[in-house]
């Protein structure tokens, strides 16, 4: 970073990247904003980010159309670096793609990123502590640049753990959301059935457990969830004989 805008212009990204615990959250326009922050921050071509265990990369693109950077991650099921991090869960350096190396490492996706101009790329991981959640793929337009790439790998870096860190809350908040519904939806439950139970057992002069009884016997024999024929009950569209007959 060369000035106090650009410093700045990272810590308002790092800021955004972190923050996820939105209910309209999206995972593929979350990542899709990532990437295209990396192409802002690194003067890159495009960016892409692979989930583990996604079947399609989520992309973002800086001066090439979008159908080249999901082919540049496309490409690489015969070995690339975005590959190489996904497996290893380790940073994959800046690499030259004009140099011979990268064309029998990578031999598919070395060809296409040169027919496009692509002229070094370079990956790092989205890890939370042990968990390898995906890689970022960066896509540069020359090799030039290499002097400098310490600092962009760390800034990429920097980016991903940023996203890991919005990922994982993101999932723990939708889990812990999902747990307080059904834990609110238990107790809803549970208060229908003893208001049924009391009404049954003033109703019919008895006991609760006898009501209890009724309610869980009819719930059986009509294969219903005992607490749909509690709310028949609460709402008096129940017949009478029919609880009493179970």
């Amino acid at each position: 970073m060369r000035d106090h805008t650009s410093e700045l212009r990272l810590a308002q990204v790092l800021v955004e990247t972190t923050n996820t615990l939105d209910d309209d959250f999206d995972p593929e326009r979350y990542l899709s904003r990532v990437a295209g922050h990396c192409v802002e921050l690194l003067d890159a071509s495009a960016a892409g980010v692979v989930l583990e265990g996604e079947g399609v990369p989520v992309i973002a693109v800086g001066g090439h159309p979008r159908e080249l950077a999901l082919a540049l991650l496309g490409s690489q099921q015969g070995g690339g670096p975005c590959v190489e991090s996904l497996g290893t869960g380790l940073p994959v350096p800046p690499v030259p793609l004009a140099a011979v190396e990268p064309a029998q490492r990578w031999p598919e996706f070395t060809a296409l990123a040169l027919r496009h101009g692509i002229g070094m790329t370079y990956a790092v991981p989205l890890r939370q502590r042990e968990t390898l959640l995906g890689v970022l793929n960066v896509f540069m337009p020359e090799a030039s640049r290499i002097p400098h790439t310490d600092r962009e790998l760390s800034l990429a870096q920097a980016i991903a753990d940023a996203a890991a860190v919005g990922l994982h809350n993101h999932r723990a908040y939708t889990g812990y959301r999902t747990l307080a519904t059904q834990l609110q939806g238990a107790l809803s439950s549970r208060v229908r059935i003893e208001q049924a139970k009391g009404i049954l057992a003033e109703r019919w002069h008895t006991g609760v457990d006898e009501a209890f009884e009724a309610l869980r016997q009819y719930a059986r024999k009509e294969r219903l969830v005992i607490d749909l024929v509690a709310k028949e009950v609460i709402k008096g569209t129940l017949d009478d004989s029919a609880l009493r007959g179970s």
